[in-house]
């Protein structure tokens, strides 16, 4: 964060970044840049970069002490008025907003919220929650004071990196600095969350439980498993968790055959992401993901940040840092779309979809096999989505091919952390289907069930 000259970020890692919760390019100085400044001071803070276009590119301003004087203007004619710091980044005017202590801010076009890569315009009752809950601290955003720099996991750093895809031209350091995970009194609780080598031992909130019951009671389980591998891993886990175990139906009318899963992937894999999102990891608790006879539910402790009626058509991300990071990558689209598409994915593939709420944001996807089943669209595809295969039949598939290749290999065809391969060595060793023969160097795979 730019604080007082201290740190300047490199222009470079700021376009690549591209907007975001804590950045807005502009090409000139125009009037909503007043709406841009109040929407940053009642969220987390943020900069306006002058000079930028929307598309990253840099025109540049002539940067005056009459711009600088009117920009300093407009802070000061907000309600209350904003203090915001000036720095010359080559020709680009860079305003950095702090976030506000006397929440909530007003231009006089109104009040507004930065919400991932825009400023929307609050309605009354959200003025008032926000005047309400101003006193509370965001989980994500506080410092883990106890952090050892030792359990910083750089290869997890590293993979973040790829799938955001961020050029590693700078030093850690001033990356995270610029992904607003590092500041200088340490590392957020975002940070730990994410790269650290083991989260649970500063965040006991950290982990997701994944659980397979036999029937809808909950008595039977056949499989258990408490995951702690930070955001990206954890979802990832429980998405392939779940994946495996739902079934496929086929239809060979023609080749290609047709696959209809009984639940859609699209639908869990958001509500994973959302659940993650949005938790309160103030809780104590962890997400839970279970996968019934007939159903699935994803659990999330934490009530709305709004009201019950608007669910749906807004949204408003607990974990604020966490949710930018992840909108970066393959994980999470534009924001506040995550309930649509779930929905979309469930009126494609026929399922049942309910939410609930209380204390506990519940998701629940019924079979397409069973019951009632959801009204389709008008128009529905001809034919389905093919459900995607596990890394894990992947990987089967690469050792059939060449049982002797290098983890790093399969790390690389797999496209993902040479310690994600491990993983996944070690399970399907533990499931039976895989055997090492012979040592490191000379020896290789054997499967012990072929793939499909």
């Amino acid at each position: 964060m730019i604080t007082d000259n201290k740190y300047i970020p490199d222009l470079n890692t700021i376009l690549e970044l591209g907007e975001g919760q804590f950045s807005e390019f502009k090409e000139s100085l125009d009037g909503s840049i007043s709406k841009e400044m109040v929407a940053f001071a009642n969220a987390s803070g943020g900069v306006v970069y002058l000079g930028v276009s929307d598309l990253g590119k840099i025109h540049g301003v002539e940067i005056t002490n009459k711009l600088k004087s009117k920009i300093q203007d407009i802070a000061y004619n907000c309600d209350p008025s904003l203090i915001v710091t000036l720095n010359e980044i080559e020709n680009v005017l860079a305003v950095e907003i702090m976030e506000g202590v006397n929440k909530p801010y007003s231009c006089s076009s109104g009040f507004y919220m930065r919400m991932g890569p825009n400023s929307q315009k609050m309605k009354r009752d959200e003025i008032l929650t926000l005047a309400i809950k101003t006193g509370k601290i965001r989980f994500d955003e506080q410092i883990c004071p106890h952090f050892d720099w030792k359990d910083f996991d750089d290869e997890k750093f590293e993979y973040y990196l790829k799938l955001a895809k961020i050029s590693y031209n700078l030093s850690r350091d001033e990356i995270l600095t610029n992904l607003r995970v590092l500041t200088p009194e340490g590392l957020t609780n975002a940070g730990v969350l994410y790269f650290a080598k083991k989260p649970y031992q500063y965040v006991i909130s950290s982990r997701i439980r994944c659980v397979h019951f036999k029937d809808d009671g909950r008595l039977d389980i056949l499989d258990k498993k408490v995951i702690d591998r930070g955001i990206v891993g954890n979802i990832e886990f429980a998405v392939e968790y779940l994946q495996e175990r739902v079934p496929v139906r086929y239809e060979i009318k023609d080749l290609p055959r047709d696959e209809f899963p009984e639940y859609p992937i699209e639908a869990y894999r958001e509500a994973i992401v959302n659940a993650v999102i949005h938790f309160d990891y103030f809780l104590g608790d962890m997400i839970a993901v279970e996968k019934h006879k007939s159903h699935i539910i994803i659990n999330n402790k934490g009530e709305l940040n709004f009201p019950e009626n608007e669910f749906g058509t807004r949204s408003e991300p607990r974990n604020r840092i966490m949710a930018d990071l992840l909108l970066r990558t393959i994980y999470m689209e534009r924001a506040g779309t995550g309930i649509k598409r779930i929905k979309d994915a469930c009126i494609e593939n026929e399922n049942n979809l309910t939410f609930s709420f209380s204390d506990v944001f519940r998701t629940t996807i019924e079979s397409n096999t069973t019951g009632a089943k959801a009204t389709p669209k008008a128009t529905p595809k001809a034919t389905p989505k093919a459900t995607p295969k596990t890394t894990r039949e992947r990987l089967l598939e690469i050792l059939a091919e060449n049982p002797k290749i290098t983890r790093e290999e399969m790390a690389k065809k797999l496209d993902i952390s040479v310690n994600g391969v491990k993983q996944h060595i070690l399970s399907l060793k533990k499931d039976g289907k895989l055997k090492r023969t012979g040592g490191r160097k000379m020896g290789h795979w054997e499967l012990v069930i072929k793939p499909e």
